[in-house]
């Protein structure tokens, strides 16, 4: 009798202990740092903006608020094409590692009239190039004003959720959301969003991206 209490004991104990290193590895899993990589032109690098008030570096604190562990690698440039970031995307992916790769690229292609066609292209090769290191990725939408023509500003919207739908990557429609409707929420320029407008645009993307960060 004695002989089979202890071994029920001993038998709890083991299963106890293998609960609980169970649930430690499980919160281990879950609570992984993540590296975050930006790919984007002026409108998530900056521009014109005092160091800290861009919707990535907001992005971060938020992060951090509610203890989502990740880092953020922003590689935005100002006037970046999305053939630029397709042709320095490979070096940052064997640089970094990215689990979660954000794509805000587009907007210049626009301005300087390129072909839909090779912009559609660069997206797709971009967030497959992304997928194939097992990345989640997010795109991020724009939209144009109508003097560029309805045809081009219809066709460039589009642009955005068809490579989100054909490589089943997650979509920000419109990143500024919002914002483009409101003068007073931009620069002199009256292009660059100012700083009022970071946290509308965070608002835009927090949604769609969270689920990247904290998905296993």
């Amino acid at each position: 009798m004695r002989n089979k209490i202890v071994g029920d004991a001993a038998g709890k104990w083991l299963r106890t202990g293998l609960l609980v290193v169970s649930m430690a590895f499980s919160l281990n899993a879950h609570s992984a740092s993540k590296v975050v990589l930006v790919l984007g032109d002026s409108l998530s690098a900056e521009y014109g903006l005092a160091r800290g008030e861009g919707w990535v570096h907001l992005m971060e604190q938020r992060m951090a608020k509610e203890n989502i562990q990740a880092s953020i690698i922003n590689a935005s440039i100002s006037g970046e094409t999305t053939s630029g970031g397709r042709a320095r995307l490979p070096a940052l992916l064997n640089k970094h590692k990215p689990d979660v790769v954000v794509v805000e690229l587009g907007a210049n292609d626009a301005l300087r009239g390129l072909a839909l066609s090779s912009t559609r292209d660069n997206l797709m090769t971009m967030t497959q190039n992304a997928q194939a290191i097992k990345a989640k990725v997010l795109i991020v939408g724009m939209q144009i004003p109508p003097n560029y023509g309805g045809d081009y500003t219809r066709q460039f919207s589009a642009v955005f959720p068809a490579v989100a739908k054909e490589t089943n990557a997650a979509l920000v429609p419109f990143m500024l959301k919002g914002v483009a409707e409101n003068p007073n929420l931009f620069q002199a320029d009256r292009i660059h969003p100012a700083p009022a407008a970071h946290p509308i645009i965070l608002d835009n993307i927090w949604p769609k991206i969270r689920p990247l960060l904290v998905a296993k």
